[in-house]
């Protein structure tokens, strides 16, 4: 075996891949794409390996569930960089939203509803969803009513930040509700 040929199956073996390589690829046939991206033909899988090693290039299966299958001669490791370059790309573009909870209780007064609507537009400003709930204990789950009105009346502190996502419902012994930072247009 040529030299070349031990230095691309050592290259391509010391990466994690999601495509199949050179002597992975164990199709009968497959549709065979050139270095420069011009369609050379079918071929039979050695063969197509054969030449992609006479070019000191990588044959690489783009697309398994064609028929046949798609593979293309080039640079495995320049593919695989320029691959994991578009993904932490998409990564950076993406934005993680938090769900932050507010818990109130039946007893509380309106100052602690200010208080606590007040860390909750903080949230909303910083692009994070707001979970408000109120749990209930032993006999407080007969005044469910209650429970609705300290909702809105803390919704009413915050509607002009504020989207309702989930309205009011009641699980088990709490009542949630969520909370989504208005879209500015």
């Amino acid at each position: 075996m040529p030299s070349f040929l031990y230095k691309n199956l050592w290259r391509c073996l010391n990466i994690n891949k999601d495509f199949l390589v050179n002597e992975e690829i164990r199709e009968k046939e497959v549709r065979l794409i050139d270095s420069d991206g011009t369609m050379i033909g079918i071929y039979s899988g050695r063969d197509a390996y054969n030449r992609a090693m006479t070019k000191e290039l990588d044959l690489v299966m783009i697309s398994p569930n064609a028929t046949p299958p798609v593979c293309k001669i080039m640079d495995y490791n320049k593919f695989y960089y320029e691959q994991s370059k578009k993904d932490k790309e998409a990564k950076k573009k993406q934005k993680i939203i938090n769900v932050k909870e507010i818990r109130l209780s039946l007893t509380i007064e309106e100052h602690d509803i200010d208080i606590k609507a007040g860390s909750a537009k903080k949230f909303l400003k910083d692009g994070d969803k707001v979970k408000v709930s109120i749990r209930f204990r032993g006999r407080e789950m007969e005044h469910s009513d209650i429970g609705e009105n300290i909702c809105k009346l803390f919704l009413s502190k915050m509607e002009d930040l504020c989207v309702v996502e989930k309205n009011i419902k009641f699980e088990g012994k709490s009542m949630t509700m969520f909370l989504a930072p208005k879209k500015e247009k």
